[in-house]
């Protein structure tokens, strides 16, 4: 019989300890999972979103919530600006782009964006099928949104105020599907774009009537939620924001120092459960020693039996290692698939689909933890190996 065989046998002959140690194992490997693809995932659309816009000029408020609104999509603008103050900024010298957002409506939570055709040049955006939006109410929208919500060129439908709420609906204006974007892989995918006339359109203020129909803001009056700049020589990085924050009634963030803080505060509760997770894989570790030392203790007889019969000090010594090493690696496996099956459970109930998260994504970083689970079988079952190999038979035999 192989060493493999054996090894098998003797770990299910007691079935009960050897599930509560590939559990134990489990549970500490898919609390790392779980860590390990969310914190790769968030930084991965953190850095997809953001990649090339500098800096987001919005209403004076946090600067987190101003990144979070105008490039994540998955937080409330801190306010409106000014259009003229908006396109004042937008033509200094510093700004090599300005691209502008007008956010407030959505449709089925899916958020419309009105911005310019400098949006197409920021996030290099192509087409499936149609085109992109250019008249008033023309909408272009991202792949996800026509997968999830059945829409198709030619599709119409109705906005609704709010970048969440569904039930005031704008009944006067139709909005017309007339492109679908290729699959970008970052928030463009979730977002129904159209030009910021179509926002304005739908926001007139209710007051404002003349002879029956409504009257349009003046140019003056205009307003939009916030610019993201892209910068036209490195030193603009350090004189802009300046400018900005000091000199206007307006507030700059930056994307990436933003990021980097969203980051620290998230951070805390990632290290403490991956330290909580260490901690479970060292009991589990533990567990599979105690387990299999006291094992060896009761099956001496039975392998002193064994060496008489032929087999070496080698392949006992193998035979007790490879039982550490199927326990580890049976829960390093179930481990990761628990962690991949619980985010992909917790992305299913995410009501944002801008952090959305999935767990049918697999990344080359989990391979150390089946390394990690190579190491504690070795590591749990070396001393009990070692003993099995210098056992003395005759002393055993003698005692039975």
């Amino acid at each position: 019989m192989s060493p493999l065989k054996i090894s098998w046998k003797s770990l299910w002959s007691k079935p009960l300890s050897a599930s509560l140690n590939i559990m134990l194992i489990a549970f500490g490997t898919g609390i790392l999972t779980l860590l390990l693809l969310a914190s790769t995932q968030i930084e991965e659309k953190l850095n997809n979103n953001s990649k090339d816009i500098d800096l987001v000029v919005g209403a004076k408020g946090s600067p987190l919530q101003l990144i979070l609104s105008s490039i994540y999509y998955i937080d409330f603008p801190t306010g409106n600006i000014p259009l003229k103050e908006a396109n004042e900024l937008s033509h200094n010298p510093f700004v090599k782009r300005a691209t502008p957002l007008a956010l407030g409506d959505n449709y089925n939570g899916v958020r419309i964006v009105g911005t310019d055709s400098n949006f197409i040049s920021l996030y290099s955006l192509k087409i499936e099928s149609g085109k992109f939006w250019f008249k008033d109410l023309e909408t272009t929208i991202g792949v996800n949104v026509a997968i999830e919500q059945n829409l198709r060129v030619g599709d119409t439908f109705y906005g609704a105020h709010g970048l969440t709420n569904t039930s005031d609906v704008h009944k006067d204006h139709q909005y017309k599907v007339v492109g679908i974007l290729t699959p970008q892989h970052n928030v463009t995918d979730n977002l129904i774009l159209t030009n910021i006339a179509s926002v304005w359109e739908m926001h007139e203020e209710e007051g404002s009537m003349k002879d029956g129909k409504r009257k349009m803001k003046d140019g003056e009056d205009r307003e939009i939620t916030s610019l993201l700049i892209q910068y036209r020589s490195p030193m603009s990085v350090a004189m802009f924001p300046r400018m900005v924050n000091q000199m206007t009634s307006l507030q700059s963030a930056s994307p990436a120092m933003e990021s980097t803080r969203l980051f620290s505060l998230i951070g805390v509760g990632v290290d403490t459960l991956q330290w909580f997770a260490v901690l479970i894989m060292f009991i589990a570790a533990i567990s599979v020693f105690v387990n299999l030392y006291n094992s060896l203790k009761e099956r001496n007889y039975d392998l002193a039996i064994m060496r008489t019969l032929g087999a070496s000090r080698t392949k006992l010594f193998i035979i007790v290692i490879l039982e550490g090493l199927l326990l580890t690696i049976a829960g390093t496996i179930v481990g990761i698939i628990i962690g991949h099956a619980v985010l992909e459970l917790i992305g299913n109930y995410q009501e944002s689909s801008q952090a959305k998260l999935s767990g049918k994504i697999f990344i080359t970083s989990e391979l150390y933890l089946l390394l990690a689970g190579l190491g504690i079988g070795i590591f749990a079952s070396a001393l009990p190996a070692l003993q099995a190999y210098r056992s003395n038979i005759s002393k055993i035999l003698a005692k039975n």
